[in-house]
Parts: structure tokens; C-alpha cells; sequence
């Protein structure tokens, strides 16, 4: 059975905001299931120093992830793209189970297969403690704010 996930390449520029903003309401559920559907079966993965590769890694790390990364929000930008590929940039927020707010900038490089699914992600990932008070991510974007910029720091 194949699967697909609107849009497909190449993108346009519509389309590849629309890929991004779904990846990250996918990403805000937290649902380790239901983000790995985005990918191809056999996806492979670069997320920091950690090797990931196929939908049951994808679950498995995800599952760590947000056992450990608590109260997860995130906010991705489009940063470019061209044909199959679409480059993004990434902040999101997070406490640790000491209490500690972190707030994690990234740059991921995504690959897509011809049905819509991601075959290739790329991160590169630096985290900064943040007090409580210097939050500014809560939660799932509200909708009439897709597309805006976020702030370096």
C-alpha cells in the first residue's frame, strides 16, 4: 500500500510552508506515532550526535525525547528549498525534570521522497538555559501567527 502525504515535490513556495507548518503541528502533538508517518519506512535520521534510521527507531527515539524533554514546544521557519529538498530553521522549549527551561535553536535539511514522505532529515542542535520568565513558546502556534519570524535569542 502506498502512502502519501500531501504536498509533493518539487515545492513551490506554498507548498513548502505547507509542508513545514505541518511538520510542526505534527511535532507539537508529541504523538511519537503519529509524527513517524511523515516518514518514509526506511528513513534515516541525523538528530545531534544520534543515528536513526526507519518509523521503529523514529518512535523509539521520539519516546525518550519527550520522556525527557518536558512540555515540548516548537516553532520551524522555512529557510529554503528547492525541488525535493527544504531547509528549516527550529526553536523550541522545553523543561528538564529538575525544573530547568532550555530553549533549543536548530537547522534541519529534509529530503522527500515522491509521495510527500521525508526519506532524509538532518539536525544540528544547540540548547540554552532559560529561566521561566524568558519563555516565549507556549504551546501549539495559534494559526493566524503561521508563517511569522521568530527572534534570534
Amino acid at each position: 500500500m502506498l502512502e502519501d502525504r500531501p504536498p509533493y515535490p518539487p515545492f513551490t513556495l506554498e507548498t513548502a510552508l505547507q509542508k513545514v507548518q505541518a511538520a510542526e503541528d505534527a511535532w507539537n502533538t508529541r504523538d511519537p506515532q503519529r509524527v513517524a508517518l511523515g516518514y518514509t519506512p526506511d528513513s534515516t535520521w541525523r538528530n545531534r550526535d544520534t543515528f536513526v534510521s526507519g518509523r521503529e527507531e523514529i518512535v523509539a527515539f521520539l519516546t525518550r525525547k519527550w520522556q525527557l524533554e518536558l512540555d515540548y514546544a516548537l516553532r520551524k521557519n522555512l529557510w529554503g528549498f528547492h525541488d525535493n529538498r527544504i531547509a528549516v530553521r527550529f526553536q523550541y522549549e522545553w523543561h528538564d525534570t529538575g525544573g530547568q527551561w532550555w530553549r533549543s535553536y536548530g537547522n534541519e535539511l529534509w529530503e522527500f521522497d515522491e509521495h510527500g514522505l521525508m526519506r532524509r532529515r538532518e539536525a544540528s542542535i544547540n540548547d540554552a538555559a532559560i529561566t521561566e520568565a524568558e519563555r516565549r513558546i507556549h504551546g501549539p502556534r495559534p494559526a493566524d501567527t503561521y508563517e511569522s519570524d521568530f527572534p534570534l535569542r
